[in-house]
Order: C-alpha cells, then sequence, then structure tokens
C-alpha cells in the first residue's frame, strides 16, 4: 500500500498546501509583504477589548465617510454593533489586532463590507487579505455579493477594491462598489494556497 499524500499544510510556509475537508474557506495563516505572521479569524464579542485599541490609533485622517467614530464611547458602540450585526474578521499577530474586516447585516444577500488596518501597518496586504477572507466567507454563506461605499479622494483604496474585482456601481456621493460573488470570485478567493495566483 503507498502512502497517502499529505492535503494539508505543516506550517506558515503553506505554498503547497491544497486543503482538506476540514479547512475553513480560506486558509488563516497569513504572511505580510515584510514577512511577518498574521492569523486571520472570526471574531466575537469577546474581542471588542482587544479592537478599541486598534480603532483608537485612527487620526481624523484615517477616517473615511466617518468611521470609525472619533468620540471613544460612539466607537465602542459602533464596535459591539458590527460585532453583534455582522460576520467579522480580524487579523492579530503575537500581540495585537492590526486589521478588522466586517460585512453587515451577516444574512443579508448583498452585505455591506468594510475593512480597517492599523495605520502602522498600511502598505503590507493585510487590508486586501481581509477583504478576500470576508470575501471567502460570504461565499460560504451564500451570499450574492458584497457592497461597499468608499469616499471619491479614497483612490487608493478604489484600486485595491478593483483589483480585488469590485466593480463601481453608483456614484452619487460616495462611491458604491460591488463584488458580485460569483464562480469565478469563489475559485479565486476559496482556492487553497497551492492554487492562489
Amino acid at each position: 500500500m503507498g502512502e497517502t499524500p499529505n492535503t494539508g499544510c505543516e506550517g506558515w510556509d503553506n505554498g503547497a498546501c491544497t486543503g482538506t475537508p476540514h479547512c475553513p474557506p480560506r486558509c488563516p495563516r497569513f504572511i505580510d509583504k515584510t514577512g511577518v505572521r498574521w492569523t486571520l479569524r472570526t471574531a466575537t464579542m469577546e474581542d471588542a477589548d482587544r479592537l478599541a485599541p486598534l480603532y483608537a490609533a485612527f487620526g481624523a485622517a484615517d477616517r473615511t465617510l466617518g468611521v470609525p467614530p472619533a468620540v471613544p464611547r460612539r466607537r465602542r458602540s459602533w464596535i459591539e454593533d458590527s460585532l453583534t450585526a455582522g460576520h467579522n474578521i480580524i487579523a492579530e499577530g503575537d500581540e495585537q489586532l492590526v486589521g478588522h474586516v466586517h460585512y453587515t447585516p451577516a444574512d443579508a444577500a448583498r452585505p455591506e463590507l468594510a475593512v480597517f488596518v492599523h495605520p502602522a501597518y498600511h502598505n503590507r496586504g493585510i487590508g486586501t487579505e481581509l477583504c478576500k477572507q470576508a470575501a471567502a466567507a460570504a461565499v460560504d454563506a451564500g451570499c450574492d455579493a458584497l457592497e461597499l461605499h468608499v469616499s471619491r479622494s479614497n483612490r487608493a483604496a478604489m484600486t485595491v477594491y478593483r483589483r480585488l474585482g469590485f466593480e463601481v456601481v453608483d456614484t452619487a456621493g460616495s462611491v458604491r462598489m460591488e463584488l458580485p460573488l460569483t464562480e469565478q470570485t469563489s475559485t479565486a478567493v476559496c482556492a487553497p494556497p497551492a492554487h492562489q495566483s
């Protein structure tokens, strides 16, 4: 009898992993552009206290369309509402949370997506990976599409969203973008690491 090939990964170097029936929709291990390792996982209400410092680090230039709220009490309420009504994923390292993505309402066919990365960790691919994680979770939940709103002046974010497959559907006020969760999108975001481009 021959050996059964190992289809799971054996650690952080998961580039050859072809997945197992027990894997989540997208691999929770992520190495950013600087080589730092992050785990991406579903957030719960118990993460509210750990999310507070992430959002407290956002200055006026880091906020878009009024979020995250600047006032601590409102910010805390906004975090708790996000954790209650949406599907939430966080990026965490050994000591801190550096990113948070959620779509809400969690049971909607076309929920609204919002992604936030600590200002000190921008341009490392964390936000992009969080969006892919959210898209994979939304595919797994049977959603039809993800929608988001972005400020017209935030061209960098719009470029990232376009690369992920989001399309502009409305420009009245803020820019509304949509990612149809087609079979092609599903294949792209849910593929095991060995099959990701």
